[in-house]
């Protein structure tokens, strides 16, 4: 269900784009869940004070016109004036302060975005100060990713807090949207479909001419690519990187590709005692730097990325990608693959015939994501390692963990400020308040990392805060907290006559794509 749309017929010069992926949308409540598939889409209807622009990736004016930092703790923000929510009523500061203190609810999952505000004031209609608790170097990355909702609206439609993602609670703002963005949302039927209208009385110039988006979800990496083939649909966001050969041989066809800011990576439970599932009673296997080192030198990469990703991957040792502030070569050199070593370390550890361990996966919400754990499943049966792989579909998978219910997952995390803090602090930091640990769904917990991230929150000079980024890095991969794959290639799929700005963080910027 949608908004009630003053504009459902649409003009017949309009330019509808098909679009298919494997993913879905889980909400449309722009606070519930941290999900980039989802966030990108919401980005088309829902606007946040700056963006990434889709060409130089600084960030750019949106529904803030200018910043200034007044103080290190006070930063002020100019709003644009004239703005319109879908359903006609006027964007003001009320509606940035209630949707910025919005992210920071119980129920929001956004809480590594407002870990440093401190407070949100409203200084007049278009004037608001964001106050955080120390200085914060990365408030304009984090900004880019909270969006902005009206707040009568909310009252209106009992939707004051984000929907809690972890039960059935069903809300206005779960179920329909009132951004003020480019494009409206129509209708959405969720794991069918849903379509977006461009927005009429939208304030920004749009470059791009689609007036309506068709979205359908197809798990099936066959059906996708055979719909592409068939042009049933326009674009493909996620072929199959052993189909592309397909689509390239094809004349009314054609692929964009680059990479991504996401990496692969593997999560272990570090917090129970006792393992569920696991023949191993009494104690926890993965608490032993020395198993998660032997499971992670027991992986053939080199054969991960030749035969499951067809070489449209780059292994790494990192946690993050060589685009985001803190990588370094050093830390994207591997642990290198031994079955011998792997086996030695069991061995010290105390597990010479190995042992039983629950597996999850998720099934397309990555790139051939369940075929990468069936691979890592059988090189870890090598060295008595027995998995119970479970393949969970996408839109629960991520849920499904934030209870803490798989003892080893695989996840893909995308940066989407474009510094290591994100990951850091989202992934192996304590879990603890203001968004620490939000995402460490393996519970891991070491004081020296918490202390490095925590510098890094505050830290104003460039050169100091870098440094202290990357020995975060550093500290996580010697103690294997989480055991690092590969960082996605990815590759957007369509017909020869829709052109678009390929984004990093595999978002597709409507304004901007052109169907001839």
């Amino acid at each position: 269900m949608a908004l009630a749309l003053s504009c459902h017929t649409l003009p017949a010069w309009s330019k509808t784009v098909r679009w298919a992926a494997a993913s879905d949308i889980t909400t449309w409540d722009i606070h519930s869940q941290v999900n980039g598939f989802q966030s990108g889409v919401h980005a088309a209807v829902y606007e946040s004070l700056v963006y990434f622009n889709s060409r130089t990736f600084k960030p750019e004016p949106m529904l803030a016109t200018s910043w200034k930092m007044v103080t290190p703790q006070q930063w002020r923000f100019t709003l644009r004036q004239g703005v319109k929510f879908h359903d006609g009523s006027d964007f003001n500061a009320d509606d940035v302060v209630f949707s910025l203190r919005r992210a920071m609810a119980k129920t929001s999952t956004f809480t590594a975005q407002v870990a440093s505000i401190a407070k949100v004031e409203k200084v007049d209609n278009f004037t608001v100060d964001v106050w955080t608790q120390g200085s914060d170097p990365v408030l304009l990355a984090q900004l880019t990713e909270l969006r902005i909702m009206s707040k009568a609206w909310a009252q209106a439609n009992d939707s004051l807090e984000p929907k809690d993602i972890n039960s059935n609670q069903d809300t206005p703002s779960h179920r329909q949207a009132n951004g003020t963005g480019p494009y409206m949302l129509k209708d959405w039927v969720p794991r069918q479909k849903f379509i977006l209208v461009k927005n009429p009385k939208w304030w920004g110039k749009m470059e791009g001419n689609v007036t309506e988006v068709v979205y359908t979800p197809i798990r099936s990496d066959t059906a996708r690519i055979n719909a592409l083939q068939e042009q049933s649909i326009d674009l493909l966001q996620d072929p199959n990187p052993q189909d592309l050969y397909r689509v390239q041989k094809n004349d009314d066809l054609k692929v964009v590709t680059g990479p991504e800011t996401r990496t692969i990576m593997l999560g272990m439970d570090q917090f129970r005692n006792e393992l569920v599932g696991s023949n191993i009673k009494g104690r926890n296997p993965l608490k032993d730097v020395r198993v998660r080192r032997a499971l992670y030198q027991a992986i053939d990469i080199d054969s991960l990325h030749e035969i499951i990703m067809r070489q449209q991957s780059q292994n790494t040792g990192a946690l993050v990608s060589p685009q985001i502030n803190g990588w370094t070569e050093k830390l994207h050199a591997r642990l290198p693959f031994s079955t011998d070593a792997a086996k030695k370390m069991l061995s010290q550890a105390g597990y010479p015939e190995g042992f039983t361990v629950d597996f999850a996966c998720p099934a397309g919400r990555y790139v051939n994501d369940s075929e990468i754990c069936q691979a890592i499943s059988s090189m870890w049966s090598k060295v008595g390692i027995k998995t119970r792989l479970r393949i969970v579909n996408a839109p629960v998978y991520l849920p499904m963990m934030q209870r803490h219910e798989a003892s080893i997952y695989l996840i893909g995390w995308g940066v989407t400020t474009f510094d290591a803090l994100y990951t850091l602090q989202s992934l192996v930091r304590t879990p603890g308040a203001g968004g620490d640990g939000n995402y460490n769904l393996g519970r891991y917990s070491n004081p020296a990392l918490d202390k490095l991230i925590d510098r890094a929150k505050t830290e104003s000079d460039p050169t100091a805060r870098t440094r202290l980024l990357t020995a975060a890095l550093q500290l996580q991969s010697d103690e294997v907290a989480m055991i690092p794959l590969h960082n996605q290639l990815i590759s957007w799929a369509m017909t020869k006559n829709v052109n678009l700005v390929f984004r990093a963080d595999n978002r597709i910027d409507w304004r901007l794509v052109q169907v001839d």
